[in-house]
């Protein structure tokens, strides 16, 4: 595999974007060796989902697109970025906040410290932010024994 891999998408800020922002990953993935079916991969799915659907319902229109970058270095470090054109940041929401929305970000905290990466938030030069996750990078492709 080469030292470094990428991969881009631009989808409409549209609720239906979620799930081509998932799909694109996990078949980008799959091309980069780690199995669709995988645990890695369905955790990488969600993370892409949540991060998706923060940049389609916190943006409130005024991002038409949203870019999914997803960055493979020396088969031992994964990032995957959500970038928009609205300035508002995530904002944590209190534990005790009674709300049946806004824990998307809570979870993909929580999931990328479980697989040992990093959450950041980052300012683009455009005026937008990046919300990206850094994880190290671990295939489930067993090599197939001769018989």
């Amino acid at each position: 595999m080469a030292d470094h891999q990428e991969a881009s998408v631009t989808l409409p800020s549209d609720p239906a974007s979620v799930s081509a922002a998932r799909r694109y990953v996990v078949d980008v993935l799959a091309e980069w060796g780690l199995p669709a079916d995988s645990e890695a991969a369905e955790t990488i799915r969600l993370m892409v989902s949540e991060l998706a659907t923060n940049a389609v319902q916190h943006t409130f229109g005024l991002s038409p697109t949203f870019t999914v970058d997803i960055a493979l270095d020396r088969d031992e470090q994964l990032s995957i970025g959500v970038t928009d054109s609205h300035p508002r940041f995530p904002k944590r929401l209190p534990a005790a906040v009674q709300q049946d929305n806004g824990r998307g970000l809570v979870i993909i905290r929580w999931l990328t410290a479980e697989w040992g990466g990093k959450l950041a938030v980052r300012p683009t030069g455009e005026g937008g932010k990046t919300v990206s996750v850094t994880l190290p990078w671990t295939t489930a492709v067993k090599p197939v024994a001769a018989d």
